[in-house]
């Protein structure tokens, strides 16, 4: 069986405001960036896989009688979706070689493509491909990269399967799925980012495949489809952090300081759902400078929250004051510790002006990276399928 060549798309995300307080069943928003994964699946006859990640430095290829030796006991083809299978897993883990429960960001991309690949093709003959996959995300800042990932591996295995048709007509560039489509798609991301991150909450996923912005409140995800466009200036610390520790951090403090804590989570509960109020309103009557000096007291009241629960970092108190000098507004995005920040910019505020004093105020060549994106529902949008063109290699890889 030789597969079609599949060309897919996925954005990355921030959190703007809930970081941390919607792990305690308090409402967060998250939105889709313009910085984008993108995966080429490319069907052959060699018989093997082959996956190809250059950002990380990995190529790695199998023979098809290696991977068929891993699902010899299922007896249906898995469109459905179930339960992560933790025989699979077990032996997955053993294939790769780790054993240990430690895996790096390597072995977690390598053991979710194997786990979409095997559980859509498992139960009949193996495809022999090539998967590329190439990205705008740095990886490990809290911007998504690993479920925009998961996105691109779902929506590209479901379409090379049949399991879903390719949207894409003559004469299209890019294409979208149909709504149940796209159900299905986050379903086995979301298989994904369990099997990397263990028990994520579905946000980031979430927005990898419908885009836009999104409303999280105790697993309920709610798309927002009435946001203006912002302007963001998003901020790498390059400081390295672990999530897992960061949230375990936040949890003690919580239960050692209950009386304390409660009204902080509270109170970030309170600033998300003023701000997707006041996002609201600006998409229904004219924008004015009123509406932005509320978003930017928003930025500045949820960053003192975020540093009274203990996931502030120095370098991002530095792109707090540098920014500040400019009259502009950050917070850190994402889990802390370090990551990415983000900074609001106001619609006539002066792009090259602004990053260029950020960056020489920061030492932006040594320690933290600056870009210009922006958050919109309908420019950053959903998970796609493109008509492939071999310039975008080009492009990409030298980003």
């Amino acid at each position: 069986m030789q597969l079609k060549d599949v060309f897919v798309s996925a954005p990355g995300k921030a959190i703007l405001h809930g970081e941390h307080a919607v792990v305690h069943g308090k409402v967060a928003l998250a939105v889709s960036l313009n910085l984008r994964t993108y995966l080429h699946l490319k069907g052959t006859t060699i018989g093997n896989v082959c996956i190809n990640l250059p950002n990380i430095d990995t190529f790695l290829c199998w023979e098809l009688a290696e991977l068929k030796q891993l699902v010899a006991y299922y007896c249906g083809k898995r469109e459905e979706v179930k339960r992560l299978d933790a025989e699979l897993i077990r032996r997955l883990r053993e294939f790769i070689g780790v054993t240990n429960g430690n895996l790096d960001t390597c072995n977690m991309a390598i053991l979710a493509f194997l786990y979409i690949y095997l559980s859509l093709f498992g139960s009949g003959e193996l495809p022999s491909l090539t998967l590329t996959v190439w990205s705008e995300l740095p990886t490990g800042t809290g911007l998504g990269s690993s479920a925009a990932y998961s996105v691109c591996l779902a929506a590209a295995l479901l379409c090379a399967s049949g399991a879903i048709p390719t949207p894409l007509k003559e004469g299209d560039n890019t294409a979208r799925w149909c709504q149940e489509d796209l159900e299905l798609i986050n379903s086995w991301a979301f298989q994904g980012e369990m099997i990397i991150h263990g028990n994520p909450s579905g946000v980031d996923n979430a927005v990898g495949t419908w885009g836009g912005m999104l409303r999280f409140l105790a697993g309920k995800i709610i798309p927002l489809s009435r946001v203006p466009l912002l302007r963001i200036l998003l901020t790498n610390t390059r400081v390295p952090r672990s999530t897992k520790v960061l949230v375990a951090g936040v949890k003690d403090k919580i239960n050692k300081f209950p009386s304390i804590m409660t009204p902080v989570l509270d109170s970030v509960d309170a600033v998300s759902c003023t701000c997707e109020k006041v996002l609201s309103e600006m998409t229904c009557e004219p924008i004015t400078g009123e509406h932005y000096n509320i978003l930017e007291e928003l930025i500045d009241i949820n960053q003192h929250h975020l540093n009274v629960m203990g996931v502030g970092h120095p370098s991002l108190d530095i792109l707090c004051r540098v920014t500040l000098t400019k009259g502009l507004h950050s917070k850190l995005t994402g889990a802390g510790g370090g990551g990415c920040g983000i900074t609001l910019l106001r619609p006539d505020e002066e792009r090259r002006e602004t990053v260029l004093h950020c960056a020489r105020l920061c030492l932006i060549w040594d320690q933290l990276h600056v870009r210009l994106c922006w958050k919109h529902p309908h420019q950053t949008g959903k998970v796609k399928v493109h008509h492939f063109v071999w310039i975008l290699f080009v492009q990409i890889k030298g980003f």
